[in-house]
C-alpha cells in the first residue's frame, strides 16, 4: 500500500501494476466495464417472457431474505403468536413458493434454449448449483418452524440422512443447528451464488435464441436479421 505524500505528479503505470489493489482494480474494470454491468440497453430479443422469470427469481429472494431477516430479529414466539407475526411468516413461504416457481421456470426455459452456448457454461452451472443450495435452504426452514410439521419432518427425514452418514455431522433433529444453516450458512452461500450468477449474466450477456435453420441466433445478430440492441 503506498502512501499519499501530496505529491499529485503521476507514477509510472509500472510501479502502479506492482500494487495488488491496483491490479484488482484493473482486473475488475476489465472483466465488468461500467457501460456493461449497468447496461441502458439490451439485445431487441429481450423482450419475451422467458427472460422474465429471471429477474422474478432474484426479486422473490430479495422478498425471502426481507422477511427471513424480521422473523430472526422478532423470534419464534412472534411468529407463532402474534398476527402480523403470522402475516409475515406466510409471506416469507409464499416468497420461498415464488422464488421455486420462477426458478424452475427459468432453468427448464435456459436448458431448453441451451443457455450454456457462446461461453456460458459457468453461467448456466452458477444458476443449477444455486438451485439445488437453495433446497437445502428450504429444506433447513421447513425443520425450523417449531410445529408438528416440522417434527414430522425431521423424523421422517433422520432415517434417510443418517443411512448415508450425514447424520453425523447434519443432525435434523437438533433444532439450533439446524436454525443456524438456515439462517446464517446456506442464505450465505445462496446470496453468494446468485450474485455470481448475475456478474456472469451481466459478463456474457443474455443467450439469444435459436436462430431459424441456425444453431446460433448469435449469427443473426451479426448479420442484422435481428436488430442488435433495443433502450433497456
Amino acid at each position: 500500500m503506498s502512501i499519499d505524500t501530496g505529491d499529485r505528479t503521476e507514477a509510472p503505470a509500472r510501479a502502479e501494476s506492482r500494487q495488488w489493489t491496483a491490479r484488482m482494480r484493473h482486473a475488475a474494470e476489465s472483466a465488468f466495464p461500467p457501460d456493461q454491468l449497468l447496461p441502458d440497453r439490451q439485445p431487441a430479443y429481450m423482450a419475451s417472457w422467458i427472460y422474465v422469470f429471471g429477474v422474478l427469481t432474484v426479486v422473490s429472494l430479495a422478498w425471502v431474505i426481507i422477511t427471513g431477516c424480521v422473523l430472526a430479529i422478532m423470534g419464534p414466539s412472534w411468529w407463532h403468536v402474534s398476527s402480523t407475526g403470522h402475516f409475515v411468516n406466510s409471506l416469507h413461504l409464499w416468497s420461498v413458493e415464488a422464488f421455486f416457481f420462477f426458478m424452475v421456470i427459468h432453468l427448464w426455459g435456459k436448458f431448453f434454449m441451451a443457455a450454456w452456448r457462446g461461453n456460458r457454461r459457468l453461467t448456466w452451472a452458477s444458476g443449477v448449483i444455486c438451485f439445488l443450495v437453495s433446497v437445502g435452504a428450504a429444506f433447513t426452514g421447513y425443520l425450523s418452524q417449531q410445529n408438528f410439521d416440522s417434527q414430522w419432518i425431521s423424523t421422517q427425514a433422520k432415517d434417510g440422512i443418517n443411512s448415508t452418514g450425514a447424520g453425523a455431522v447434519f443432525n435434523v433433529l437438533n433444532f439450533g443447528q439446524m436454525l443456524m444453516w438456515h439462517i446464517v450458512l446456506l442464505p450465505i452461500v445462496v446470496a453468494l451464488i446468485a450474485g455470481m450468477h448475475v456478474l456472469l449474466v451481466r459478463r456474457h450477456g443474455i443467450v439469444p435464441p435459436f436462430a431459424e435453420g441456425d444453431d446460433d441466433a448469435e449469427a443473426a445478430v451479426a448479420t442484422g436479421a435481428v436488430p442488435a440492441e433495443e433502450p433497456a
